[in-house]
Formats: structure tokens, sequence, C-alpha cells
């Protein structure tokens, strides 16, 4: 399954990334890479668990 990563830096310096097609899913990193890998991650455990229900 492929999917977007989004990221942008907020006002107080984090990054923020998110999963458009998985509602929900986002996280804060302190450089963008952090925040994407965090994102992805997360991604990754929200689609197996829906595979496992």
């Amino acid at each position: 399954m492929h999917f977007t990563i989004e990221h942008e830096r907020e006002d107080d310096g984090r990054w923020l990334a998110e999963v458009p097609e998985l509602p929900g899913v986002l996280a804060y990193g302190t450089t963008a890479n952090e925040a994407m890998a965090k994102a992805e991650a997360l991604a990754s455990r929200v689609i197996v668990e829906r595979v496992v229900e």
C-alpha cells in the first residue's frame, strides 16, 4: 500500500507530519525526517490493526 506523508514546520519550530489517507495519523518531530519517520511507523501500525480486525 502506498500513502502520502505531508509535512510542515509549526510556528514553534517543531515539524508535523501526517498521512491524509489515514485520518488521525500524525506525528511531531524535531526535524522533518524524524516527524515523517514517526508518521510512517504509526501508519504501519494502523494498517496492521485494520488488517487484523
